[in-house]
């Protein structure tokens, strides 16, 4: 048996509905040199059937014997990969034809590259829609962006099997519906971390998907991510900063008061500058950072003053000078605090 360049670790459960039209998107790749591993996690549908009786026998599943969850599902998917890559990809999400090509021409000519992921278009039902993740990225940016978020969707990414198994264990049971944003912090110790700027997945959104259905685990999860990523940093203040950056940040809520606008805006500050500092970026990525950051911070600011929980002079007045205004200029503030305003009348009456 020859061993294949790429090996798919798909983790399913109760996908029957989806996961057929999952490998048919593999079934139509350009680039034909791989395997599936399908590892069904004791699913109560018809999902082991489907996969069974699917035709391309490149496709394996593994039936797992008894529920353990989607970490040690992905983990005895990973043990049992062949490929020199591992291509990563969810039960209900679907691969652009050109995805597996694109993606090993990369990592076979960007030796230092350990993860390779691309950027991606959102599904809601038939339409197909940009995503909001940076629409241009350097490996530096992405180093950045993991230091405050998640920059990228698991579904697009692809490991060298050699760097996915130093990891150990692959995926951490402990960090449950935020393990791939664990795994980007622990593999950068390995080589870079980078992104194809082209959208090569297409990323379901639905009900049905763990992200919407385990909110709370994955918040939590998240905030453990980063408190232990910014320890060094920030010390005893580094839970309650993850926090911040989970809930105001990743999840967009609205801050609730110029206090915690304060404590946000000097976070980033200390942590952009701790990482400029350290990683010593080149000028494209440089300017890429701080626009970002400045752009993330303008969010902040805008979902603030619609939400009524700050005025237009806390987000003026507060702002760390190297962030600036961001994406949004001052005429964009304004607007969001009328919006607020209108908002806060509504309420009133």
């Amino acid at each position: 048996m020859t061993t294949p360049t790429v090996s798919v670790v798909m983790a399913a459960y109760n996908g029957a509905a989806l996961v057929a039209e999952t490998l048919a998107s593999l079934s139509a790749q350009t680039f034909s040199d791989f395997e599936v591993l399908v590892v069904d996690d004791r699913s109560t549908d018809s999902t082991r059937e489907v996969v069974a009786a699917w035709p391309d026998p490149r496709v394996r599943l593994i039936a797992l014997e008894a529920n353990g969850g989607p970490v040690r599902a992905r983990n005895r998917g990973v043990a049992e990969a062949r490929g020199r890559y591992i291509a990563a990809l969810d039960q209900d999400d679907l691969c652009r034809p050109e995805r597996f090509a694109r993606q090993v021409a990369w990592l076979e000519t960007h030796p230092d590259c350990a993860l390779l992921g691309t950027q991606v278009d959102w599904l809601d039902g038939a339409r197909v829609g940009p995503s909001r993740y940076a629409p241009v990225t350097t490996p530096a940016l992405v180093a950045w962006l993991t230091w405050i978020e998640n920059p990228l969707a698991w579904s697009s990414v692809m490991i060298r099997a050699d760097a996915a198994r130093a990891l150990d264990p692959f995926t951490r049971p402990e960090m449950l519906y935020a393990e791939d944003f664990d795994l980007y912090h622990r593999i950068q110790a390995l080589g870079e971390v980078a992104r194809l700027d082209v959208p090569l997945l297409a990323y379901r959104r639905h009900d049905g998907g763990a992200s919407q259905r385990f909110t709370q685990t994955m918040e939590a999860s998240a905030t453990r991510v980063l408190a232990e990523a910014h320890a060094g940093t920030l010390g005893d203040a580094a839970p309650a900063v993850a926090r911040l950056l989970v809930v105001h940040l990743m999840r967009g809520d609205a801050v609730p008061d110029r206090p915690a606008l304060i404590a946000l805006g000097g976070a980033l500050a200390t942590l952009q500058s701790t990482f400029l500092a350290t990683r010593q970026p080149n000028a494209e990525s440089r300017r890429l950072i701080k626009w970002e950051t400045a752009r993330r911070w303008a969010g902040i600011g805008r979902a603030g003053l619609r939400a009524g929980t700050l005025t237009l002079a806390d987000v003026m007045a507060v702002r760390p000078d190297h962030l600036g205004l961001g994406h949004a200029g001052l005429d964009d503030l304004v607007w969001s605090r009328m919006i607020g305003g209108a908002r806060g009348l509504r309420r009133a009456g």
